[in-house]
């Protein structure tokens, strides 16, 4: 009787592609207060994309704090999207948030959804910053402007956050920078509230200039 050759086992396809997008997802950071205190969201490995240091991060929403209930946010560069989520957990209505990596926007949808969050709750925009600004047609109560340090975009957001009337007179925004933040505004009528500097990361909350109407 003739024997039949076995053929070489190969690893299923679903195995290996289950295994390769694990592989973009493995980071996680915790949300520090609010509802979703202690809850963790994950977000994947990119170049310039690191979440703000718990420390620096309590705080800011120290410094926020009073600010956030009800309030509508921008994250302009969200990456791990932990400001706009740590500002729903502590009171905000409605966060949007902007990320130009596709494999980290769609991580950004899946922890919306694994926070129960809802589309009245939040929006998430994968676009850059420099498109995806001047589509919004509302201001907001909280701006966050945190991008990948090497890209060097504060100038250019702050640019067109103020062009697009991204603010009202009340409005509390956020920049956080490897650079000293006099430099960074030096061209922006920005009313400085609160800084800190923490390790390497300077960090404040200012107020914009005033618009006419």
């Amino acid at each position: 009787m003739k024997k039949t050759k076995a053929l070489p086992s190969t690893p299923k396809r679903s195995e290996k592609s289950s295994k390769s997008a694990r592989q973009n997802t493995t980071n996680q950071v915790r949300i520090i207060g609010g509802q979703f205190k202690r809850r963790n969201i994950s977000f994947i490995d990119a170049d310039g994309l690191r979440p703000t240091p718990d420390r620096l991060r309590e705080t800011i929403f120290n410094w926020l704090m009073g600010d956030l209930q009800d309030a509508k946010v921008l994250d302009v560069c969200a990456g791990s999207g932990v400001l706009g989520f740590e500002s729903l957990s502590r009171g905000a209505s409605f966060a949007v948030m902007i990320e130009a990596n596709q494999a980290q926007a769609s991580e950004l949808k899946r922890n919306a959804d694994v926070l129960k969050l809802s589309k009245s709750d939040i929006h998430i925009i994968h676009a850059t910053a420099q498109s995806a600004l001047p589509t919004l047609d509302a201001s907001f109560d909280v701006i966050f402007i945190d991008p990948p340090y090497a890209l060097n975009l504060w100038h250019e957001i702050l640019t067109l956050i103020i062009k697009h009337r991204l603010t009202h007179a009340d409005t509390l925004i956020y920049i956080e920078s490897d650079q000293a933040l006099d430099r960074l505004i030096e061209s922006f009528s920005l009313d400085i509230i609160k800084s800190a500097k923490v390790g390497q990361v300077f960090a404040g909350i200012f107020k914009p200039p005033h618009q006419p109407l």
